[in-house]
């Protein structure tokens, strides 16, 4: 019975042990030198542009006051949000007849492409740059005697570079697309029961892009693309 308590110790500390090994083995006063430092930026750009971009939420809406007295005033909110594929995003349009309640519509626009692909470079750049910390931190030594990995490793970076200015100008321009479609004015200029003279619409809150924003920030992209190419 005891002989079966010690392996199974054994067997659960293994796993602890190689962890353990594995971080003593980091040597972290690497972070301060110019290499393991611009790859922390690196990571953390990384994080900073997937996350600010793939989390994003938001909501537009508008008020139609219809003439006819039977009909109470309706208010519309639109929830929308990442991969921004608004041609897929329902609301109930009010309807001022006395027969009909409501009609199904969308939103105009479809816009995942450029999202998508800015969020998925962000991903690849985290896991990549993840890898090459390790591998500086922990096999320094295989880093610096094999001249291919300093060679792959800026092959590499100046892909991320070009890619992310790619991405990032697609996005920007997405962005500014997925305001337009999202505007309550336009909203209501897509609703036909706003342009005939049974009701009154008028345009709800403006939606927060304040996260979206941070994603394309310029500032953000110019230290990003500077680290990707140092």
């Amino acid at each position: 019975m005891s002989s079966t308590e010690s392996s199974g110790r054994t067997a659960d500390k293994s796993p602890r042990q190689k962890v353990d090994r594995l971080l003593v083995g980091l040597r972290w006063r690497r972070l301060e030198e110019p290499l393991g430092f611009i790859k922390v930026l690196q990571w953390l750009f990384a994080i900073f542009a997937f996350g600010s971009c793939g989390s994003y939420s938001g909501e537009t809406g508008a008020m139609v006051r219809c003439n006819n007295e039977a009909k109470d005033v309706g208010s519309i909110i639109v929830l929308f949000g990442y991969p921004f594929r608004l041609h897929r995003v329902q609301y109930e349009m009010p309807l001022c007849d006395d027969d009909s309640a409501s009609k199904t519509m969308h939103l105009m626009g479809d816009f995942s492409a450029p999202a998508e692909f800015f969020v998925t470079l962000g991903i690849f750049s985290f896991f990549y740059t993840m890898a090459a910390l390790v591998l500086y931190l922990r096999f320094h030594k295989l880093y610096t005697e094999n001249k291919r990995f300093p060679l792959v490793d800026f092959c590499v970076t100046v892909s991320f570079t070009f890619f992310w200015l790619v991405a990032a100008a697609a996005w920007g321009k997405g962005l500014t697309d997925v305001k337009g479609a999202t505007r309550p004015s336009s909203l209501t200029a897509a609703m036909p029961v706003c342009h005939g003279e049974e009701a009154v619409c008028s345009p709800g809150a403006t939606p927060s892009m304040g996260l979206a924003n941070l994603s394309v920030s310029p500032r953000a992209h110019y230290e990003n693309g500077l680290v990707l190419h140092t």
